[in-house]
Order: structure tokens, then C-alpha cells, then sequence
């Protein structure tokens, strides 16, 4: 069983006067935060507050850029992707956040990848080369939060880039490590109990199991609870507790 674990979700997700998820609450159980940048959710004011949130309450800030997408949240797949101007596009998207952290005497810590990206990143090693030389360009020292046993954690990895190594409390697995697509059916999991009984097992077994039954191996460093899922504040709640009940410290990833 892993002795340590960083408990993270993905905030900052409001844009305007429109509200998702309950982010000071999830702040208080969180020991990571991805926070939006502005491209696919969030705005200059959330972020601002989120990041003051994060300092408030001794919470490690990420950057969590995505594709330029509002209407879709971001969730859906880019055709034809310029790397390129993927690229500028993840130096935007961090840069932006660096500085309002920055502004609050903060500093980012770790960047993870959102929806689609995310998942791009993890399928496609080109994809993944792209996010993390963007990286690389702004801030070598930041953490890089990969989905375990994917495409970025290898590429990054080669780098000698600092990765931490993700798993999902409230996702089902395809056979190769990958999320399972949100439309099919059992791939978000709402019950709380099954998510941390899930999780335990994944540290126990040091592997994810898909939804076939394929198992593959994993090392977690941290686990990821999505803030913009109906019920997240309680998962996230009772996964700590079921946690900490295991012997397992629940604490920010540091490199």
C-alpha cells in the first residue's frame, strides 16, 4: 500500500456569473488544485480567487489548460492538431496563471491537462511531446501530472521531467490505461463507496483494472476526484476518510 498520496481535483471552473462546482468546500479536502486557465472554463476573476483559495488553505496550485473550447468544455478532440499552436496555446494558458499566482505571492506548482487534451496526451506521443516541451519552456521544476502508464508519463519520463503519476477515483479504464469515453455506460462513477474502495485497490494492487478486467500496473501519486461531478464534495470527502482509515497520508505532491 502507498504510504503517501496527493488528493487533487480540477477548479476554478466557473466562467462569469456561471457556477460549477463548489470549490471552496472541495479546497478544504483537496491537496492539489488544477485550476482552469480560460480557455476551456474559468476567467481572470475565477482564477484570481481560486488561486487565493489555494494560499488560504495551504493548497498546491496547478495550471489545467485545455483546448480552446467553451461551449464543449473542453471535452472535445481537436481534428488535425497543430502542434505548434498547441503549444503556444499550453504557454498561454500557464503563463496567464503564472502570473495572477505570481501577483499573489504564489507560485505554480504542477500542470495537468484537461478533457480532451488530457486524453489526447495520453493516446498520442506527439501530443504528449508537445505539452511537455511547453512546459519545459516556462517552468523545468513543474510537476507534470500524467495519467499512470500513458503516453505522457513515458515521454515525460525521457525528459527527466518531474511527473506525478495520476489515477482517476471516479473513471473507468480502457485496456491500455486510457479513460474510458464519458458516453459509455459505467464509465463515471458516482458512488462514493465504490470509488474508495476502487482506489484502495489500485494502491494495493499497485494497477488499475479496466472495464474488460485487464489489469495494468501502476505506481499513484496522486488521485484525482473531478470538482464538476455532481456529488464531488462527498466523494472527495469519504475518500479521504476511507484513506487515512487505510494508513495512507494524505498530503501535497512535492518534488
Amino acid at each position: 500500500m502507498t504510504d503517501t498520496l496527493d488528493l487533487n481535483a480540477d477548479l476554478g471552473e466557473s466562467f462569469g456569473p456561471w457556477k460549477m462546482g463548489a470549490d471552496e468546500a472541495m479546497l478544504d479536502i483537496v491537496t492539489s488544485a488544477n485550476i482552469a486557465c480560460g480557455f476551456h472554463a474559468g476567467d481572470p476573476v475565477v482564477m484570481t480567487k481560486t488561486v487565493q483559495m489555494c494560499l488560504d488553505k495551504g493548497v498546491n496550485i496547478g495550471a489545467h489548460p485545455g483546448f480552446h473550447d467553451l461551449q464543449g468544455f473542453g471535452r472535445r478532440r481537436v481534428v488535425n492538431l497543430d502542434l505548434l499552436e498547441l503549444r503556444a496555446s499550453i504557454l498561454y494558458q500557464i503563463g496567464a496563471l503564472q502570473a495572477i499566482a505570481g501577483s499573489l505571492n504564489g507560485s505554480v506548482t504542477h500542470v495537468k491537462m484537461h478533457g480532451a487534451l488530457g486524453n489526447m496526451a495520453s493516446e498520442e506521443a506527439p501530443v504528449a511531446q508537445a505539452c511537455i516541451a511547453a512546459i519545459a519552456d516556462l517552468d523545468a521544476k513543474a510537476g507534470i501530472v500524467a495519467m499512470a502508464a500513458t503516453h505522457l508519463q513515458f515521454e515525460a519520463e525521457k525528459t527527466g521531467a518531474p511527473v506525478i503519476r495520476e489515477i482517476y477515483a471516479d473513471r473507468a479504464y480502457n485496456d491500455d490505461g486510457t479513460l474510458a469515453a464519458r458516453g459509455q455506460p459505467g464509465s463515471v462513477i458516482h458512488d462514493p463507496e465504490l470509488a474508495a474502495n476502487r482506489v484502495l485497490q489500485m494502491l494495493e494492487d499497485q494497477a488499475v483494472v479496466s472495464v474488460n478486467g485487464v489489469s495494468v500496473a501502476v505506481q499513484p501519486e496522486t488521485v484525482c476526484v473531478h470538482g464538476d461531478s455532481p456529488g464531488a464534495v462527498q466523494m472527495a470527502e469519504h475518500l479521504r476518510v476511507r484513506l487515512e482509515q487505510a494508513g495512507v497520508r494524505v498530503t501535497g505532491y512535492r518534488h
